[in-house]
């Protein structure tokens, strides 16, 4: 198993006191880890185990033939919004038998990100259908793999997705393409938290540091 030890590349800043907790989750295979290492400002923990044959019984690699490792556990990385909020980042395990461990990595957990493949759409039903469980805000990004192409209106038909929630392209070996997605999610989060803030006020200390407009110290 791989345990990349975190080496900073950038200090966490001494006044920093704000974590928000942010999930990328999807399908096997659709990028998770890729995206988390692209533009984590930490060495990212990896927990990764190398794929055996006795998987291939398990887990349909038909869609991943060149993958040759796979998430066991979770992936985190960090990027600091500024000088008091910083984004800490779990990779989920993308296969159907460590699911079980999502529940527990969307606890606290401010938005996600579902990652998709366009490929293998089915894949990412289950990720959806549990944020939406837990209540949890998310975007999807559509990670290029360079299969056939799909006008936005068939992504989210086939999805189910509902019009607010933001829909996006992206390639997740590129840390510009990823700074997007998160971005894109902060943003999000900005809208849902504001107007949950105004309905139910007042805010919770949370709440009221993401409507504060963080911008992307990258």
């Amino acid at each position: 198993m791989d345990y990349a030890t975190s080496d900073a590349r950038t200090p966490l800043g001494a006044t920093a006191d704000n974590g928000l907790k942010i999930v990328v989750v999807g399908g096997f295979g659709v990028g998770k880890t890729t995206l988390v290492r692209s533009v984590s400002e930490i060495r990212p923990l990896n927990t990764e185990e190398t794929m055996t044959r006795a998987g291939e019984a398990i887990d349909d690699i038909s869609e991943v033939r060149g993958k040759s490792a796979t998430t066991v556990a979770f992936d985190f990385g960090r990027i600091t919004l500024d000088a008091h909020n910083v984004l800490y980042l779990f990779g989920a395990p993308g296969q159907e038998r460590f699911w079980f461990l999502w529940d527990r990595l969307f606890s606290g957990t401010l938005g996600a990100v579902v990652l998709v493949d366009t490929r293998r759409i089915d894949d990412s039903w289950y990720a959806i259908d549990r944020l939406e469980h837990h209540g949890t805000p998310f975007i999807v990004a559509c990670n290029d793999f360079g299969g056939p192409g799909h006008t936005p209106a068939e992504i989210r038909e086939a999805l189910d997705l509902d019009p607010h929630v933001p829909l996006i392209d992206c390639d997740a070996r590129s840390r510009e393409s990823s700074k997007r997605v998160l971005i894109t999610l902060v943003e999000h989060l900005k809208t849902v938290y504001a107007a949950a803030a105004e309905a139910t006020a007042p805010a919770t200390p949370a709440t009221e540091e993401v409507t504060k407009s963080p911008e992307l110290a990258l």
